[in-house]
């Protein structure tokens, strides 16, 4: 567990939010409304987003804010949430989703449906639609996460990493009901042509994988 994980928080330190389309993953082109939040302790070294990791260096916005920006995006046509990281798990996330849950309207009129991307490396914290596992081999998820995620998505580097994916999946299945697996998803890590290559060989001689691309990225958007 972090040493950063307290009670909940009616603040929480925010790098920045914005409404663009899901770049990676099942939910990939579509709509969302992004809350990235600051501090991480995974220290990933091919991270893209390195400027999140202190978290001491980024505002600490009250999730009313937060939530009313959310609303602001729903109106303009975001899908769901996305609360991402940084770690986003270093933080208690009870009070920020009881918030976003309670307070914000899509165009159904009810709450946007909350997505969740973390490592997995701290307990779960907060009531969630829909969470995206990506673990590392560096620091391993907990059992509670691998059970709880809608989609297990591995960056591939290089041939480890790949053993490391069946390794996740192999656990996940053993926890859960036969009915109630997680999508797999491999993803290459952003200018790795070989992690490219071992992801693409790998989905094409194993089924229940899918390929994942980082399009937002491709598109030049957040």
């Amino acid at each position: 567990m972090s040493p950063s994980v307290a009670g909940p928080s009616p603040h929480l330190p925010v790098v920045e939010t914005f409404h663009s389309l899901q770049g990676e993953g099942v939910h990939a082109g579509r709509s969302a409304f992004f809350i990235r939040l600051a501090g991480c302790q995974v220290g990933c070294r091919w991270c893209d987003t390195k400027q999140s990791w202190p978290e001491a260096v980024h505002p600490a916005l009250a999730v009313i804010e937060l939530t009313r920006q959310a609303r602001d995006a729903a109106a303009a046509g975001a899908a769901f949430v996305v609360i991402t990281g940084g770690e986003p798990l270093h933080h208690n996330l009870t009070d920020l989703c009881g918030a976003l849950r309670a307070g914000m309207g899509g165009a159904t009129g009810g709450p946007l449906p909350l997505h969740l991307e973390t490592s997995g490396v701290d307990p779960l914290s907060g009531r969630f639609d829909w969470i995206t596992l990506s673990p590392k081999r560096h620091r391993q998820p907990t059992q509670e996460l691998l059970k709880a995620c809608d989609e297990l998505k591995v960056v591939v580097h290089d041939p480890e990493d790949l053993a490391f994916a069946e390794a996740m999946a192999a656990a996940a299945k053993g926890l859960r009901a036969a009915g109630n697996q997680p999508a797999l998803l491999l993803q290459p890590g952003w200018d790795s042509p070989g992690g490219q290559a071992l992801a693409t060989a790998h989905v094409l001689q194993h089924p229940q994988w899918r390929l994942s691309l980082q399009s937002h990225k491709w598109l030049g958007l957040r």
